[in-house]
């Protein structure tokens, strides 16, 4: 399912909420009206939390369909909210400066791209819990690959400023569709604009129907 929406009147929908193809985790300020329609949407289950008191879930959660990565901080009550909503998710902390997760690293269930400014032991435990390679990398000159691209199982979403080659490199290596869009008219933080999964995708409401058209079509809608 595709559509345009806002969740706590934001058309940054991605800031407020991340998934993988069994649950949105989705933020507490949220009203349930939103939560329902990212559910059909996206074929999820969701969970409403914060994440560090924060109520963008978005920009500080990692996750695939084997595990969730978190920020130094979250609190105990959020953790145990995403671990009785989904059994058997790997949950891990990423212990850094870097903590705005979502921003920097993007997952599906075979490969991730982080921040290149994440250290190796960050990137095994990148690794450990998303049980993915995570790749070091920036698109169009943002290191922020969370905040600036889009990535399911079905394809990849690349921010309007990355280079040709970089667009090639990402189709050989993620073994996945790529095109280029923005998204809620011209912004290239495209990865806050929208959430998506191999099953729905939800793009802000401000984002016009030639983006929502390059979008869907990139991730195989």
């Amino acid at each position: 399912m595709i559509i345009r929406a806002s969740i706590n009147g934001s058309s940054y929908v991605g800031a407020f909420c991340a998934t993988n193809d069994e649950i949105a985790i989705i933020s507490s300020a949220a009203t349930r009206n939103d939560a329902a329609l990212i559910e059909k949407a996206l074929g999820v289950e969701t969970v409403m939390t914060s994440i560090g008191g924060s109520y963008l879930v978005g920009i500080y959660t990692a996750i695939n369909s084997n595990g969730v990565l978190l920020p130094k901080g979250v609190e105990s009550a959020e953790i145990d909210k995403i671990r009785s909503a989904r059994k058997g998710l790997n949950i891990g902390i990423v212990d850094s400066d870097l903590n705005a997760i979502g921003n920097n690293i993007i997952a599906n269930d075979r490969i991730a791209f982080v921040n290149p400014d994440y250290g190796n032991e960050e990137i095994k435990n990148i690794e450990e819990i998303l049980g993915v390679e995570a790749i070091r990398a920036h698109f169009g000159n943002f290191p922020t690959v969370g905040a600036n691209n889009i990535m399911t199982n079905k394809g990849f979403v690349i921010n309007n400023r990355a280079l040709e080659e970089e667009e090639a490199y990402v189709e050989k290596i993620a073994s996945l569709n790529v095109d280029r869009s923005t998204a809620n008219l011209g912004s290239l933080y495209i990865g806050l604009s929208a959430v998506a999964n191999s099953k729905g995708l939800v793009a802000g409401s401000e984002t016009s129907g030639f983006e929502l058209a390059r979008i869907a079509n990139a991730l195989g809608f």
